[in-house]
């Protein structure tokens, strides 16, 4: 295996579509690194310059130290998984598999040593001599990696690999790619735009938005500390919830202010050139929201009104949407619940797990909450 690093990566396309902006990051050799972000957003395009199949308009791509920007895509040591699967309609599983290893004329005993092995670690042993017709979704996607098993390469790119499955089958297909990272201690790179397979697959994952990083952190570090707006609401299902308002110093102490003077939460503290008045969005997740149809005066805690409009029980959980004067928020909380639409519910926040954003840029404002 081996690490992959981009310097400063630009992709600009013939109609002058800025796809790439000049990103920069680093593989560590058997990292599972995740790249994901809305559709646009570049992360597709970043995947198709490291495979060789785009060329680099700015910057320069690196794997295991060796500049790869001039280096045809054969000749790489990648193997790349896309989203079709890309399977020969008319050859066998097994020829699917073999095809590449034939290309580059590889003994045959060796060819069927490395098919026998990757068709054993994915489970397919037995459909090798099908076509990809006669296979369900989940076979054909084990297919497609197994082809790029047999390669060995140095770096997996997979192009989200899931997104034609089921939901059943993208769950255990998630489960699959995460025992075939440990079994192989592979260099992964994937892309998805379903948070869900970022957060489960990744050691890490790079965030990005209109060809830019928005952040590259731990799928834990983004949860609990996004860097900005877009992060804290692309990242977490149900989304974090937000309020507008102002920071402003009431007795001494400084508190998150609504812009509807609805709600009032304390701060510990803020930044040394906030000012008295700051324009701020607080965000909270859906499980710092606890609805109670009582309020209480907890140390520490806003109280929060809003009105039940909708409720969806999961079985485990339930999600309570409600509406305050100015937004609309969502709870979650254990078990069903049973408030009834247009019931009035008072939802307290503890200030150590709610989030401050600058109005303006849409950074964090570090104010002291308790990090997890």
């Amino acid at each position: 295996m081996a690490s992959v690093t981009l310097e400063d990566v630009r992709k600009v396309y013939p109609n002058n579509h800025l796809a790439v902006d000049g990103i920069s990051f680093s593989v560590d050799d058997g990292e599972f690194l995740v790249l994901v972000g809305p559709s646009g957003c570049g992360k597709s395009s970043t995947l198709r310059m490291l495979a060789g199949l785009e060329s680099v308009t700015e910057g320069n791509i690196l794997i295991e130290d060796q500049m790869v920007n001039d280096i045809p895509s054969k000749d790489r040591d990648v193997a790349m998984v896309f989203q079709n699967y890309a399977l020969y309609p008319h050859m066998t599983v097994y020829n699917n598999m073999a095809f590449g290893l034939k290309l580059r004329k590889y003994p045959k005993q060796e060819i069927k040593e490395r098919v026998g092995q990757a068709a054993d670690i994915l489970g397919i042993t037995d459909i090798l001599q099908r076509k990809p017709k006669q296979l369900s979704g989940g076979q054909q996607q084990r297919v497609a990696v197994g082809r790029a098993i047999v390669r060995k390469p140095k770096v997996f790119l997979f192009d989200e690999p899931l997104s034609n499955l089921d939901a059943k089958l993208r769950v255990q297909m998630r489960t699959e790619l995460a025992r075939l990272h440990r079994q192989l201690n592979a260099t992964i790179i994937y892309v998805t735009h379903d948070q869900t397979e970022a957060m489960t697959l990744g050691d890490r994952i790079v965030v990005m938005n209109e060809g830019t990083i928005q952040q590259i952190d731990t799928p834990v570090n983004l949860y609990h500390h996004p860097m900005n707006l877009f992060v804290a609401e692309f990242i977490g299902n149900p989304a974090m919830n937000f309020l507008s308002g102002e920071i402003t110093k009431m007795d001494g102490r400084w508190s998150f202010v609504s812009r509807d003077q609805e709600f009032i939460l304390p701060i510990n503290e803020v930044q040394k050139d906030i000012q008295d008045g700051h324009q701020v969005v607080l965000g909270i997740r859906p499980e710092h929201l606890a609805p109670s149809p009582t309020a209480t005066d907890q140390l520490n805690c806003g109280i929060l009104n809003a009105e039940v409009i909708f409720e969806e029980h999961l079985g485990c959980e339930s999600y309570v949407h409600a509406k305050t004067n100015s937004s609309t928020l969502v709870a979650r909380v254990a078990g069903t619940s049973h408030y009834g639409n247009s019931t009035q519910l008072h939802f307290e926040i503890n200030h150590q797990h709610s989030h401050l954003f600058d109005a303006m840029s849409g950074q964090r404002i570090i104010h002291g909450h308790a990090k997890k």
